[in-house]
């Protein structure tokens, strides 16, 4: 038997969702994998040197899109915070676990070091652009959904996108590497890969598609935030 379309309420509507945990669990494995993993990596393809976490940290946007259109911006808000506070304790267990004494019978420390040792600077500017462009994210596409009539889904995931990770690398880069690299390098890098995350959400849109598109059939809602809260620090129960 099909699933009824997917029925208009407010983001504060008291609804229990069927994946909504799967998409959170998704978004968090994601953003601490391809911090955790890719960052670690540098990688040159046609002359152009990234890091590799770059390849997947913008999936994590996508999935920011798709929560918010579907479940709202302030289920959204659950799932970013959720992200905050994971990434928090991946920086203290890296930290913890590389500063241990290594046993006298393990030669891995080195390496070790070089993967999981972390820059607290470059910690910290990853954990507040995350929070501050994640958070921008969501309320752009949330109040453009409302601007559009949930129409042009593709205007709502990219302009939130652009917007987003403008707010993400602003934050980031500075934060990071001003007064380690030259000025002008800081702004070509910050950018170019600005530039290549919303090129990378315009190549998902058509994923991005047929996820919300699933999802809200299956789960038979579609949620437009005409009465929410828009504070990243709201404590509403709505989820």
């Amino acid at each position: 038997m099909e699933n009824p379309s997917p029925q208009r309420v407010s983001g504060t509507a008291p609804t229990h969702f069927r994946y909504y945990d799967l998409v959170m669990a998704a978004f968090v494995a994601i953003l601490l994998l391809s911090n955790l993993i890719g960052a670690a990596k540098l990688s040159t393809v046609a002359g152009f040197t990234f890091g590799a976490g770059i390849l997947f940290f913008p999936v994590s946007y996508v999935i920011g899109d798709v929560l918010t259109e579907v479940y709202g911006y302030a289920r959204a808000r659950r799932v970013i915070w959720t992200g905050f506070a994971a990434l928090v304790f991946m920086a203290f267990m890296s930290w913890a676990v590389v500063a241990m004494p290594p046993s006298e019978v393990w030669v891995g420390q080195d390496a070790y070091e070089q993967v999981f040792g972390l820059v607290p600077r470059i910690v910290l500017a990853s954990i507040v652009a995350f929070w501050a462009g994640e958070f921008v994210n969501s309320f752009v596409m949330a109040k453009m959904k409302i601007w559009t009539q949930g129409k042009a889904l593709w205007t709502r995931t990219i302009g939130s996108t652009v917007v987003g990770q403008g707010v993400d690398s602003l934050l980031f880069y500075p934060i990071a590497f001003f007064g380690v690299w030259e000025t002008e390098a800081v702004i070509t890098v910050m950018i170019t890969n600005w530039m290549l995350k919303v090129l990378w959400e315009a190549v998902l849109t058509p994923v991005t598609y047929v996820a919300v598109g699933a999802l809200k059939k299956r789960e038979g809602v579609d949620v437009y935030d005409t009465e929410t809260d828009f504070s990243p620090f709201s404590t509403t129960k709505d989820a």
